[in-house]
């Protein structure tokens, strides 16, 4: 196995062993409840951010990948997953960002279903007092977007597959289970869906 050096934080040089490319290996972040910070996108930090969090004992080193680093004094596995060690609360309003009504959305569009070409549509025309508001925009494709125009749902005869509503952090985090990421290590499985109710 052939061996190099790699910069850490910019100062520690480690020998790393290459059996992994360090691209693939970044560690899954926990809360201190073992939940991870968020799923979609999915908690990762880089393996050198996971390191140097270890080295400064903020976190717990749960898994590892079977990937040695060492510099002249000390030699860990490189984590693929870690826990913090002081809980942070998550938050109780998701922000109203574009990204988070497509989540909400399921990526899709609420007229056609199809998922490209996204952009957002106001129910109530801006034009008409309609707000930029959760219960007000809903994801649309832009074909359809272009259809509906200015006109009211009933005018347009569109009306969107699920009647917009404010999401709670529960919701997307419950949507984003259903878009994995490229790269799911072995190892993070059992910290990903321990929480999805069980089929009877």
């Amino acid at each position: 196995m052939a061996l190099r050096e790699m910069p850490l934080n910019g100062s520690v040089l480690l020998n790393i062993v290459a059996t992994l490319p360090l691209d693939n290996c970044p560690a899954l972040v926990l809360n201190a409840d073992y939940r991870p910070l968020s799923y979609y996108p999915l908690s990762l930090w880089s393996w050198q951010n996971a390191v140097k969090a270890v080295f400064l004992d903020r976190v717990n080193t749960v898994c590892e990948y079977d990937r040695l680093i060492s510099s002249p004094t000390v030699s860990l596995q490189l984590p693929s997953v870690v826990s913090l060690k002081s809980y942070v609360k998550p938050p109780t309003h998701p922000a109203f960002t574009r990204f988070n009504v497509f989540l909400r959305d399921g990526f899709s569009c609420q007229y056609c279903g199809i998922k490209n070409d996204l952009t957002f549509d106001h129910l109530i025309p801006r034009s008409k007092g309609g707000l930029t508001t959760w219960e007000n925009v809903v994801t649309a494709c832009s074909t359809c977007n272009l259809r509906k125009g200015g006109k009211m749902p009933d005018a347009a005869r569109m009306w969107p597959r699920l009647h917009p509503r404010k999401p709670t952090v529960y919701d997307l985090h419950k949507n984003g289970r259903a878009f994995s990421p490229n790269y799911l290590h072995e190892s993070w499985q059992d910290y990903l869906y321990w929480d999805i109710e069980l089929e009877p």
